[in-house]
Order: structure tokens, then sequence, then C-alpha cells
């Protein structure tokens, strides 16, 4: 499958509340309308280099984002590169388009200087785990929160 990937576009907004809003219903959040305007915003703006957007298209039908955001590192000099948020629409995954976006992420860390990228999931998440086990290695941290 021929899958383009590209940086969110103005033009993309309604795309891309379905598929937030869909990844969000999948890990059983939901955030407010502005937090939705705002992000958005803040996606799309220029001058804002260290928080981005990648659309996955099929056939110019947007199908994928990733969100991910630099940030320093104690520990590095480098900054590193957070994978926020990663979602294909259900009736096109497990065709390479997760993958697909994946990469494109570690590609744009490389150009950027942030050779490490990072990323969390729900133990649960059984499905997105089989790909993450295949291009990512699985560290043995447990997140906390307040």
């Amino acid at each position: 499958m021929t899958v383009l990937i590209r940086t969110l576009l103005a033009t993309d907004r309604a795309d891309w509340d379905r598929m937030w809003t869909a990844y969000l219903e999948f890990y059983e959040s939901e955030v407010p309308a502005h937090v939705y305007d705002i992000t958005f915003a803040r996606l799309i703006d220029p001058k804002r280099l260290s928080q981005h957007c990648l659309i996955a298209e099929k056939n110019r039908k947007p199908v994928g984002l990733a969100h991910y955001i630099y940030h320093t590192h104690n520990w590095r000099i480098d900054d590193v590169c957070y994978l926020q948020d990663l979602f294909v629409d259900p009736n096109l995954r497990g065709r390479g388009v997760g993958r697909t976006l994946i990469e494109a992420v570690y590609e744009a860390a490389d150009i950027n200087g942030s050779p490490a990228v990072y990323w969390m999931t729900q133990d649960f998440n059984t499905n997105a785990r089989q790909l993450y086990d295949r291009i990512g290695e699985l560290t043995p941290f447990i997140k906390y929160s307040r």
C-alpha cells in the first residue's frame, strides 16, 4: 500500500479532529473544545519548533497522524523526541501505516539532531505493541503521574 507522509496543513482541521477524537476515545479520554483549538493552532504554527504533526495520506485522504515533541533532556546534550500520539484509521491497521508514521518521526528526529525517540502505550494495547516490539525497544520504566 502506498502511503504519503506529510506535515499537517490548516486545511486538515476536520480530518485531524476526527482522528484525534478517535485516538482519545480509544484511551477513554477527552479534552475540551478549546484544547482542540489551541493544540491545532500550535501544530500548524511554523514558529513553534518543538511541537509537530505528521499526516499519513492514502488516495489523498488523511488516514493517520503522529504528534511528536522535541524537548531537552538532562542526560543528553541533544534534544529527545517524544512521540506523544499515534493514530491509524482502524480499517487500515496492520497494513504498514503506523510503521511508516513512526519511521517518518525517526527521520524527522534524525534531521533535527535528536537521535532518541520514545513513546508510551498502555499495556492492553496488544495490537500496537506487536508493531512497537518490532520497531522500538521495550524499556523497564513505569510511568507515574499526578
